[in-house]
Order: C-alpha cells, then sequence, then structure tokens
C-alpha cells in the first residue's frame, strides 16, 4: 500500500491549449512528469538557462509536505539537459505557477516543444530543525573525513 496525499492543482495558463492534470507513468513512478506550457517552440542553446513556465500551479495539504522538481534523466543523460537551480523546491505556502528553470549542459541545442515532458516532481515530508548548539560533537569512524574519506 502506498502513502497518499491530495494535491489541490490549478490550471493557470492563458494558453486555451492548455495541458493535462500530471499523472503517475506507472504504479511505481516516484514523480509526475511536468510538461511545457508553451505557445510555440523555443530553442535552448547549449550553456543558457531558460525559464520554461507549466502553467500550473498546486496547493500542498500542509507545512509537512514539499514538492521537489527534479531533471528528467532521459534529457539529462541524451542531451545534458539539467535544472540550473539542481533541485527546485516548492514550499507550502507558494501559490504561483511552476516554473522549470532548465539548462543546457550538453554540446547540441535542444528543441523543446508545447507539451514535452520537461521535469519531474515528487512530493517529500519535511523535518524542521530545531538547532542545539553544542562545543563538542559526537566522535565517529569517520570523523571530519570530507570528499572521497569513505572511498572513491
Amino acid at each position: 500500500m502506498t502513502n497518499s496525499i491530495i494535491v489541490k492543482i490549478k490550471k493557470v495558463s492563458g494558453n486555451e491549449n492548455s495541458l493535462s492534470i500530471p499523472e503517475y507513468a506507472t504504479a511505481a513512478s516516484a514523480g509526475v512528469d511536468l510538461c511545457a506550457d508553451l505557445k510555440k517552440t523555443i530553442v535552448l542553446k547549449p550553456g543558457e538557462n531558460i525559464k520554461i513556465p507549466t502553467g500550473l500551479a498546486i496547493e500542498l495539504p500542509g507545512s509537512h509536505i514539499v514538492a521537489l522538481v527534479f531533471a528528467r534523466s532521459g534529457l539529462a543523460s541524451r542531451y545534458g539537459i539539467g535544472l540550473t537551480n539542481g533541485v527546485g523546491v516548492i514550499d507550502a505556502d507558494y501559490r504561483g505557477e511552476i516554473q522549470v528553470l532548465m539548462q543546457n549542459l550538453g554540446s547540441e541545442p535542444l528543441a523543446v516543444n508545447p507539451g514535452d515532458r520537461i521535469a519531474q516532481m515528487i512530493f517529500m515530508p519535511i523535518f524542521r530543525a530545531i538547532f542545539e548548539e553544542v562545543n563538542e560533537l559526537e566522535e565517529t569512524a569517520r570523523g571530519v573525513g570530507g570528499f572521497g574519506s569513505t572511498g572513491v
């Protein structure tokens, strides 16, 4: 059995060919695809960053949930497409349109067409930290070993 939440979604596009509500592609999919809400094809040139609208806004069920927007692995592996901000964070109190900050790290331009799947969104629980200042931290076998300290 899976855990479910109710996420309210609103189409905010002025585009008459506005997109459908996202759906999970398979029963085991962790995320839903977000699509480009464009009126015409745009080209993402190598080294360029662009903000692409999705035509959708959401209302999360409370501050205990966050929506995270990730690059699509197929676009990353085939064309070097990532997100400018790494991972997009949609806070529970944000009500604006979801926009995807795409970045072309590849060597070829990429045409982004209306309706293309451009990113994926997953929902995660949030834990708010209560910070306790201390003079010492508990010792571990790794200690202060940083990048690469546990192997290649």
